[in-house]
């Protein structure tokens, strides 16, 4: 199983689709679920969105990302694993 976090993106039905396709489920879920509700997944994908992480705040536990499974970011979901992690997201000159 395959949890989807929604942090706004216009693909998010359609990347839970694929998942499917591939025969393996996917659940759309909401950035605030609780870090104990990922124990039963296999992968964490974090979704796009329309803004950057420092343009709104996105409230998800960084403990998400040391539970030992994969997590893959799209997007804003990549700057929000980089900031999580102590990087720096930062706008690009073009």
């Amino acid at each position: 199983m395959i949890y989807i976090i929604d942090l706004g993106s216009q693909y998010t039905m359609l990347i839970a689709r694929r998942i499917r396709e591939l025969g393996v489920y996917s659940e759309i879920v909401e950035p605030s679920i609780s870090v104990t509700d990922f124990n039963g997944c296999d992968g964490i994908i974090l979704s796009g969105g329309p803004s950057s992480v420092y343009e709104k705040e996105i409230e998800l536990d960084r403990r998400l990302l040391g539970l030992n499974k994969p997590v893959l970011g799209i997007c804003l979901g990549m700057q929000l694993m980089a900031q999580l992690l102590g990087g720096k997201v930062s706008a690009g000159k073009r």
